[in-house]
């Protein structure tokens, strides 16, 4: 993946306000240590990082405000730029290019040194590292970094020191640079130096926490280009253990997992959403959640897609956090849709109302009033996971087989009630069908794990309240006027999550009933054939929230597994490789694709997008597999 692009420097005027002043979502690539993440854009620099964690306040988020912190390292003048990452890995390299010469630019977030295979992301250092290496010619660079700890409210106090500088109070970080610095009035340090053939200047930033007696210390910046290599290093060698998918889509599948891989927080086993918050549906609009958490639903399937992709280890450890975090119970309110990273229940959500929002799109929203909404697919999601990591998983413990139950048993107890369904509506609770479906998937998974369940098994009990939930579903969940499966009972409002039936093997996508409904959800939920979760007009699906939202990527990739077990190949690949035009030159995919100005929207990179993508280039294999 390669793309060349020209940029002129400009910096725009003092509270001009102007959207311009935002990058596009799609400029920016990932780096991770599985324990948080930085976005860092085609013109290098550093726009959104968060430390010591993923949910932590960002001490750079330009790409929410101007105001809000960067660390960009770019030529001064002319240049066209270039990136991939490095083969196998979540290190980014751009090469700039101008009339005067060639630099190479490497960024990644650093490991503990010596660190392989399973063991990546433990005793995280928190720290980010920078070289550019000359290529050709002599160019000269120009270095701003402008820590603004708690989303820019904050300018440090900054001392530079022998061989860099550090800041004072909350989010204090040290930082190391091969080249002299300077700090202005405004907080800035800033440095211009001269990069020619063969040499390297080194750059590292690392968080202490504040209280940490010693101060933060990061890597001397001739050790940089050596750490930046170890680090690349790990990564090969996770990928080396796990890499088992061997398709026509390897490399996508591959660069995918690594994107999972980097989304999860290692010291838990809990996986984030996405490394960012409130990066809109639409511009302007208020769909600006913050998805810095773990949900059941996103997690299960993001193990589910290792599973394909990447034969992941990591299953026990989600398993184990889920568990504990909801106290080992899944009734009575225990088992939440989502936690915090580290297992924490409140995440009540506030508005950062100093931060404009990305294209002015606010409000900034930091944690989720989602957290306590009632969405009862988290049974069949979690227990859909166990099931398919059984053999993975060995004999469960007493405590897992009773969790697994009280799943099952919780499910059959509670799916004749309303919820919010799966994409968090924040209208009136409804009974949605994929939460009925969800269920049955619950306590189908049960019953096939009903051998290592010991005294806990209750197979009559769970077969009985499968089939009640099935003829449900059957039943009011058949919209006459639509020919389809509709969004709830009794309703003929179309919802893309009814594309999971033959997903999950409820039915299969040759049925009669469930070919309707993926071809009025193909025809009649889509736009320039991609897939919208749901019509949201007034009075029509209504949410409890105004505007409108681009395509959902993940169900776009939906309709691509449903065409592919239907025998529709050839259709499905033509929409698989629409999809797959639409990730960034780093292979990176948003939430959301606005098809009518061909842009990636909402939180990036956004795992469920890459979970679409791994699920669906499988399930084209093997219906090809199936044809041949």
């Amino acid at each position: 993946m390669s793309e060349t692009t020209t940029i002129t420097p400009a910096r725009a005027a003092a509270g001009a306000g102007h959207t311009s002043d935002f990058r596009p979502i799609a400029d920016y690539g990932l780096l991770a240590d599985c324990n948080s993440a930085a976005l860092v854009s085609r013109d290098g620099s550093v726009d959104w990082l968060c430390l010591p964690r993923y949910d932590s306040s960002a001490i750079m988020a330009r790409i929410l405000d101007p105001e809000g912190g960067h660390w960009s390292i770019r030529p001064t003048g002319d240049y066209t730029t270039e990136r991939r990452y490095l083969p196998g890995t979540l290190v980014i390299e751009t090469t700039f290019r101008s009339d005067s010469g060639a630099v190479r630019l490497l960024d990644c977030m650093a490991f503990a040194a010596g660190q392989r295979g399973h063991d990546l992301g433990f005793d995280a250092r928190h720290e980010l590292l920078r070289c550019v290496e000359g290529i050709a010619g002599e160019i000269e660079l120009e270095l701003e970094l402008a820590v603004r700890p708690e989303y820019g409210l904050i300018r440090p106090l900054i001392r530079l020191d022998e061989g860099g500088a550090r800041t004072f109070g909350s989010g204090r970080v040290g930082v190391s640079a091969g080249v002299a610095l300077d700090v202005d009035d405004e907080a800035v340090v800033r440095a211009s130096f001269t990069v020619g053939e063969g040499e390297r200047s080194g750059f590292a930033l690392r968080w202490a926490a504040a209280e940490q007696k010693a101060p933060p210390a990061p890597t001397p910046a001739a050790e940089v280009p050596e750490r930046i290599e170890d680090s690349a290093e790990a990564w090969r060698s996770w990928e080396a253990e796990h890499d088992i998918y061997e398709g026509p889509s390897k490399e996508l599948v591959r660069q995918s997992s690594r994107v999972l891989k980097g989304l999860t927080y290692r010291p838990t086993g809990a996986i984030v959403a996405a490394p960012t918050t409130s990066l809109p549906e639409t511009v302007g609009g208020e769909r600006n959640w913050d998805y810095r958490y773990s949900w059941i639903r996103d997690s299960s399937l993001t193990i589910e897609a290792l599973y394909i992709g990447a034969c992941s280890d990591e299953a026990g450890e989600f398993v184990s956090f889920m568990t504990s975090a909801a106290g080992g119970r899944a009734g009575e309110g225990s088992l939440q849709i989502m936690y915090g990273i580290g297992g924490e229940h409140d995440l009540s959500e506030r508005e950062l109302t100093h931060l404009r929002g990305w294209r002015d799109s606010a409000p900034v929203r930091v944690g989720n009033g989602a957290w306590d909404q009632v969405q009862l697919d988290v049974y069949g999601e979690l227990l859909n996971s166990l099931w398919l990591y059984q053999e993975k998983l060995g004999d469960l413990h007493p405590e897992i087989q009773q969790f697994v139950a009280d799943l099952a048993d919780t499910a059959a107890r509670r799916w004749r009630e309303t919820d919010s369904g799966m994409w968090e509506m924040r209208g009136e609770p409804r009974h949605h069908l994929s939460s009925k479906v969800l269920c049955w998937v619950a306590l189908d998974r049960a019953v096939k794990l009903a051998d290592q369940l010991g005294p806990y098994a209750k197979v009559a009990e769970w077969e009985a309240a499968r089939e009640e939930i099935r003829a449900a579903v059957l039943e009011r969940g058949w919209s006459e006027r639509r020919g389809a499966f509709a969004q709830s009972f009794d309703s003929d409002d179309l919802d893309a999550a009814q594309l999971l039936m033959p997903i999950l093997g409820f039915l299969p996508a040759t049925d009669e009933r469930m070919k309707s409904t993926i071809d009025a959800i193909a025809d009649d939920l889509t736009e320039d054939g991609l897939v919208l979760r749901y019509r949201n007009e007034e009075g029509l699906n209504a949410d409890g929230l105004s505007g409108e939202e681009g395509t959902f990527t993940i169900c776009s990739f939906w309709l691509v597994a449903c065409l592919a077990q239907a025998g529709e190949v050839e259709r499905a690949q033509k929409l698989f490789d629409q999809l797959a035009a639409y990730a960034n030159d780093l292979g990176l995919l948003a939430e959301e694709i606005d098809t009518a100005n061909d842009e990636q929207l909402g939180n990036f990179p956004q795992a469920f997008s890459h979970i679409g993508l791994i699920k669906a280039a499988y399930e084209l294999d093997r219906a090809k597999g199936a044809a041949t």
